[in-house]
């Protein structure tokens, strides 16, 4: 049976980074959690690029936007950036879980859901199942799942009907509905067979997600260190681009939101975080895509 067909070359926008997690796009510009650094980078189509505010100096923060354009920074705790760019504490989320918060997406209306995983976001091998909070606009906050295999990217549909989790040690992505007041229900399999991490949601309902046959993964030789696809929910293969630097996470973007943003990096595995930090191979690169962005972040 004939594989997808062959997607375009991507091509490198910015480079010479950290880590590059968490990308976000907003005000005509590309912004991303730069880890390793501390900073919040955003970058234009040109290349141009600026540090446009501070995260924690560690690993595993994300970053997004209430509706009414304050921004959202996770790490040990969920804050909020302040009109005059003070980091103030956004919700209460200590009796929820003792551990730090990774992923954030804020709905249409103003809901934040946020992931965490403990104890510690680097030490997988002793990683305990993961939980989903909901943060109202208000700050209320409470929990909506838990039993996650280290939760990852998330995405919303544009109705604010579906909640879309990236199942990083369960190789999945994991839909629920969600209920008017923020909650989720009637979990369910959306596709499985991945490496999923950073995702991205496009207008005729495809994901673009990573897999789970590159060489992190499956150790064998000859896998791409890095390959994402677009699928449809079942698990179809629509496209693939491969890399050779493993992929973070990818969004949709650009004026039309067309252009596809892919995040990379060496992985040199965990005990080695901090030299594939300073070496710098982190990259930006993009890449026409088939259908636009759809949904949140």
């Amino acid at each position: 049976m004939p594989g997808p067909p062959p997607a375009p070359e991507p091509r490198v926008l910015l480079d010479g980074l950290a880590y590059v997690q968490s990308p976000r796009w907003h005000d005509g510009r590309l912004w991303f959690a730069h880890w390793g650094t501390g900073e919040i980078v955003a970058v234009d189509l040109d290349g141009r690029h600026e540090v446009v505010g501070r995260g924690p100096e560690g690993y595993g923060w994300s970053i997004d936007w209430l509706p009414d354009g304050r921004l959202l920074v996770t790490g040990r705790t969920l804050r909020r950036v302040e009109p005059r760019g003070t980091l103030v504490p956004h919700a209460d989320l200590s009796w929820i879980a003792s551990h730090g918060w990774n992923e954030v997406v804020v709905d249409g209306r103003g809901n934040a859901y946020v992931n965490g995983v403990g104890p510690d976001f680097l030490a997988c091998e002793r990683a305990s199942p993961g939980v989903v909070a909901m943060v109202t606009p208000d700050g209320e906050a409470r929990l909506v799942a838990g039993d996650i295999a280290f939760p990852n990217g998330m995405a919303i549909t544009p109705d604010n009907s579906t909640l879309i989790v990236a199942e990083s040690f369960g190789g999945r992505l994991t839909a629920f509905d969600i209920a008017p007041d923020g909650g989720l229900s009637d979990r369910r399999v959306w596709a499985e067979g991945l490496g999923p991490d950073g995702i991205t949601l496009d207008a005729e309902g495809a994901v673009w997600v990573q897999t789970a046959d590159t060489f992190a993964h499956s150790r064998r030789e000859g896998a791409p260190h890095g390959a994402v696809v677009r699928i449809r929910q079942g698990g179809e293969v629509l496209a693939r681009i491969e890399h050779d630097r493993a992929i973070f996470a990818v969004m949709l973007g650009g004026p039309d939101g067309r252009t596809l943003f892919i995040l990379a990096a060496e992985w040199r595995g965990i005990a080695h975080v901090d030299e594939a930090v300073a070496a710098r191979t982190g990259q930006i690169l993009v890449v026409d895509a088939p259908a636009p962005k759809a949904g949140w972040p």
